[in-house]
């Protein structure tokens, strides 16, 4: 291949800045399956349907684009989210030299190839869908001093009265979300990103979920919680016509509106010993949806549109006005969100009480439009209130993908 007769790159001299030709000559060219695969085709970002010509381990997603691969992607079996925090003395400059390393790590690392000093190889050949994305903080950009290229509404997110907020899962000046179908191609790309972002920043905290495992479902399937519900059933697909004006930012920052958009991540336990006390119509109740099915109580299958004016026997509303459905329902296109859900399930306590919830991972161009005015009505009488507690906050704008062998927020720091 073209690309193996590229000379080798120190990491000393990628991070002084001087090997972007070179990180983009490797990571430029867009491919489908890890080199070594043979005679196969693999699916790519953006897609709801994946090949299966190419076994699971050898697929790939291409890293280079106009927007970062992780979020259109259909999503991947296991993910990990990183928040980092910017060491004192990481200024401007030494930011883009993090994320010229960072980026020329995951271009190498999504290919089924090892990063620069990689000392375990051997682990990065099977990439199983590798994605991954990166995400700016609030005070990244004060640390940066470009603090006035930060969007309006990327800040903390004002404390509602059902969060009960805790330091370590909350925050964050830099983010990466690793995520693919392995959980040892995850666990192999957060060390190799981890060992490379040290020197300009520590590890604030981790937060590691999972889906169903590939092949489990179909992918068209909507996903199931621990609660047991279908979660996302009013998601927009990548390939619907609303959802680039859902996802990406069109507003506010030029360096963002080439492709960017912003993240917000919510860890929210469940309490499932007192869920599980619940009868079916209660939680049915409680969520406007036939658990089995997903269907709304006033419909017959999942994706039948709930009739919020229908009434029962006795004239009160099918679907309660504190129903969950019904809160996070959003009528106009503009103003709904892309969910992309992880969940999480911690190791048990001595009384065999687990640590268990969701990783809400949310996708809007703007936060304050589109994210803030669902979580504020689902805080105010959401009747899941009673079985959810969100523990953890932050919030992030993910700059654009990078389709010109440069970096990633190299329109911001460049």
């Amino acid at each position: 291949m073209e690309e193996n007769r590229i000379p080798p790159v120190s990491r000393r001299r990628l991070l002084a800045g001087g090997a972007l030709t070179v990180t983009g000559a490797l990571a430029g060219a867009t491919v489908t399956a890890a080199a070594g695969s043979r005679n196969s085709t693999g699916g790519s970002a953006g897609h709801r349907h994946q090949s299966v010509a190419v076994a699971y381990g050898e697929q790939t997603v291409p890293f280079r684009g106009r927007h970062q691969a992780g979020i259109a992607t259909p999503a991947q079996a296991h993910a990990a989210f990183l928040g980092f925090e910017l060491a004192k003395d990481t200024d401007r400059a030494a930011l883009g030299r993090m994320m010229r390393l960072l980026t020329d790590d995951a271009a190498r690392l999504t290919r089924g190839e090892p990063a620069l000093a990689d000392t375990e190889p051997e682990l990065a050949v099977l990439p199983a869908r590798l994605t991954v994305t990166f995400g700016f903080g609030p005070g990244l950009f004060k640390t940066a001093g470009v603090e006035d290229q930060r969007p309006a509404s990327l800040e903390p997110l004002p404390r509602f009265t059902i969060d009960r907020l805790q330091d370590r899962w909350s925050g964050g000046d830099l983010l990466i979300q690793i995520c693919a179908d392995d959980p040892l191609t995850v666990a192999h790309a957060q060390r190799m990103l981890t060992k490379d972002a040290r020197t300009f920043a520590r590890l604030r905290w981790t937060q590691r979920g999972f889906r169903r495992g590939r092949g489990i479902e179909d992918e068209q399937v909507t996903q199931r919680n621990l609660m047991g519900q279908l979660d996302g059933t009013a998601n927009p697909a990548p390939d619907d016509d609303v959802f680039s004006d859902i996802v990406w930012t069109d507003a506010g920052p030029r360096w963002l509106r080439d492709g960017g958009t912003t993240l917000v991540l919510r860890r929210i336990r469940i309490e499932l010993e007192t869920w599980d006390a619940a009868d079916t119509g209660a939680k049915e109740f409680t969520i406007g949806r036939r658990l089995r099915t997903g269907a709304p109580l006033t419909g017959t299958v999942e994706k039948d549109t709930p009739d919020f004016d229908a009434k029962d026997d006795l004239g009160f509303p099918v679907i309660s006005a504190h129903a969950h459905i019904r809160r996070a329902h959003v009528a106009e296109d503009r103003r709904r969100i892309f969910r992309r859900p992880y969940n999480y399930d911690e190791a048990a306590a001595a009384d065999g009480r687990s640590e268990t919830g969701l990783l809400f991972a949310s996708f809007q161009r703007d936060i304050g439009e589109q994210f803030l005015p669902i979580q504020r009505r689902l805080a105010e009488s959401d009747l899941l209130n009673q079985w959810t507690t969100p523990i953890g906050s932050a919030v992030f704008a993910v700059p654009p993908g990078d389709n010109t062998n440069g970096w990633i927020g190299e329109t911001l720091l460049g």
